[in-house]
């Protein structure tokens, strides 16, 4: 396992609140989708591509706190 950034098909390698291309719930809720396979074209907005095998996720949040991990 390395520490690179993953090359994938549609050059995303973070998503962040600076760059709102991604797609909210109707409630306001934020689903990402991390994984290697494209989740199909209408969840792509929240598809953070992952090579296969083992890799790690690193989140940096500001705030929101148990409310994050629910």
């Amino acid at each position: 396992m390395t520490f690179n950034f993953a090359d994938n098909p549609i050059d995303r390698y973070a998503i962040g609140s600076l760059k709102e291309d991604y797609k909210l719930g109707e409630d306001g809720s934020l689903t990402l989708y991390i994984q290697h396979a494209s989740p199909g074209k209408d969840k792509e907005a929240n598809w953070l591509p992952s090579p296969e095998g083992e890799f790690f996720v690193v989140f940096r949040t500001y705030g929101p706190g148990q409310k994050l991990l629910s």
